[in-house]
């Protein structure tokens, strides 16, 4: 008889997007009641450029958490053309941020500000490289005649493969990603080139965005791609190799956000991120290897501490709601869809 009971060290995750105002207060519960530390994306509006945005940033974050949460936001820094490499060297020492991220000008949400050519920026990444500060990249170029299934793989050959090439020793993260393209291309690379992996990107392909009709709560940006493409994340993320790690890109919008003429793109799955990764690697027979993928391989890769503490995951079936209605501060309910929606998971998080 299977086990009933998995217990593993606490996980952190490495890629998550927390909104700011209203939704911050309603959904940041959901990241810190699993997760001790994750990694912030920075793509406010406007977006945090100054060491000075993000300690600001860190203390909004706390606030809307209850007293007494140990949950630890790691910041990152926003890219854009004109950033000063110094104020990001001086940010990193300070320990205001961690990480800076590379948003390809108009590949996501807030992203307009992001960069419009990679090579102008080349004293960041010089920077950088000298200071050991890690860099995640949205990975997709955003030119009209890439097809929107290709442009992942279009940016690692135009732009992510020569910068490495200028750069080896610049430590980079590829984000979120959804190609075998990009399994091959970070298994293959450098020790200093890793890459997160979401669970929805592990439970669904390009057709569930059309299934019964437009289903724009399994839009997200990347877009989810063809199956064998995500039959090789799942291997990639079951597989044990330390280049793989947990990071969800949960991005919330509120239901009349993402049910709206121009849908916007994001997957709303933190509430249930740590059971959706588990019944991934039941499936593919590799409990055995969930705690190195969700807690071991991530603070390894930026050169933090293993979590002490411990979270339970019980086998017991969990019926994830068709909505949810989260109160931000003030009262005020934010209605969302989860991932998984009307769906039921076989693991439950078992709260201490």
């Amino acid at each position: 008889m299977p086990s009933q009971q998995l217990s593993l060290r606490q996980p952190d995750d490495w890629h998550v997007h927390l909104r700011d105002g209203s939704m911050l207060q309603a959904v940041a519960l959901a990241t810190a009641r699993q997760f001790a530390r994750a990694i912030v994306m920075p793509n406010l509006s406007p977006p945090v450029t100054t060491a000075a945005a993000a300690e600001a940033y860190r203390r909004r974050i706390r606030e809307a958490l209850p007293d007494g949460s140990r949950f630890e936001p790691l910041l990152t820094a926003y890219l854009t053309d004109a950033i000063d490499p110094a104020e990001i060297e001086r940010g990193f020492r300070q320990g205001a941020w961690v990480a800076c991220k590379l948003y390809p000008a108009h590949a996501t949400t807030n992203s307009a500000a992001g960069v419009s050519s990679i090579e102008a920026i080349t004293p960041v990444f010089e920077t950088l490289e000298r200071i050991g500060m890690p860099l995640l990249i949205h990975g997709e170029v955003t030119s009209a005649d890439i097809d929107i299934f290709d442009r992942e793989a279009v940016f690692i050959e135009r732009h992510l493969e020569p910068l490495l090439g200028r750069h080896p020793g610049l430590k980079v993260v590829l984000e979120h990603i959804t190609t075998s393209d990009a399994v091959d291309f970070v298994r293959s690379g450098p020790a200093n080139l890793a890459a997160t992996i979401t669970p929805h990107h592990l439970h669904i392909n390009r057709n569930a965005m059309f299934a019964g009709g437009l289903r724009p709560d399994f839009y997200c940006l990347p877009v989810a791609k063809r199956e064998l493409h995500r039959i090789a994340l799942r291997g990639a993320a079951t597989s044990g190799n330390p280049k793989f790690f947990l990071g969800t890109d949960s991005a919330p919008h509120a239901r009349t956000a993402k049910e709206a003429a121009c849908g916007c793109a994001g997957i709303f799955n933190a509430p249930f991120a740590l059971e959706s990764y588990a019944a991934v690697f039941e499936q593919e027979n590799a409990l055995e290897r969930l705690e190195a993928f969700a807690s071991e391989f991530g603070p390894r890769f930026y050169g933090l501490p293993l979590n002490e503490a411990t979270i339970t995951l019980e086998r017991q079936p969990l019926e994830v709601p068709s909505r949810l209605h989260l109160n931000d501060a003030a009262g005020t309910a934010v209605e969302l869809v989860p991932f998984h929606a009307g769906e039921t998971l076989p693991w439950r998080l078992l709260q201490p």
